[in-house]
């Protein structure tokens, strides 16, 4: 649950202003909208009982909702007031501004805040990953020879925990260089059915 905000603490306030926000649970006597003072930060959309209330009677995050306007939440002439924030599996927030340019622009400021966020969250690509390593030239076959002497200089300065023998060269997959392997340091083979390989060495594993 996100703290509670002061009002006497407006941190990194983007908007407020007085909305009408719809009950969730009205009573036949109550108000089904009830006037509220509504707070946007960075992230977070606060609703006080009025400017002067210390504390919120609610607040949530706006990280993941959509701002939307929502003429379908009144049939009177405010309807081209009302706005909401929605996310599929959370409550539905709805409001109604003084105008109809209020609510247009508690809609962009609150989209404009989304986008924020968004961009904050850079998705890992696989692509990205395979940077780390050496790129192997998909037009040509796999060469032992020619790929020796440039792992031999890429690997120099690695170091190698004691107990890994080989390192997986990675490439791509449809070539199949998951199954090709480079020898760390050189290996000799105490029988005549062991393999033996120098460092630097590209080994292809037909089975496992």
């Amino acid at each position: 649950e996100i703290p509670p905000k002061s009002l006497q603490d407006p941190g990194n306030v983007l908007k407020q202003g007085y909305l009408e926000k719809r009950s969730r649970e009205h009573s036949f006597f109550g108000s089904e909208w009830q006037k509220r003072w509504c707070v946007l930060d960075r992230k977070t959309f606060y609703y006080y009982a009025n400017e002067r209330s210390k504390q919120p009677k609610g607040n949530f995050s706006i990280e993941h909702y959509n701002a939307r306007l929502a003429l379908h939440l009144r049939k009177d002439s405010r309807k081209k007031c009302c706005f909401e924030l929605i996310c599929p599996g959370k409550r539905t927030y709805e409001f109604t501004a003084p105008s109809p340019a209020e609510a247009e622009d508690w809609v962009d400021q609150i989209q404009f805040l989304l986008k924020d966020l968004s961009s904050l969250t850079i998705p890992c690509d696989e692509e990205d990953e395979e940077e780390l390593y050496n790129d192997v030239d998909s037009s040509d076959s796999v060469n032992t020879s020619s790929h020796n002497t440039t792992l031999n200089q890429e690997e120099s300065n690695v170091e190698m925990e004691e107990d890994d023998i080989y390192e997986v060269l990675p490439g791509d997959v449809q070539r199949d260089y998951a199954n090709y392997y480079q020898g760390a340091w050189d290996c000799s083979g105490e029988h005549p059915d062991e393999l033996s390989f120098h460092r630097g060495d590209l080994i292809y594993i037909l089975s496992k």
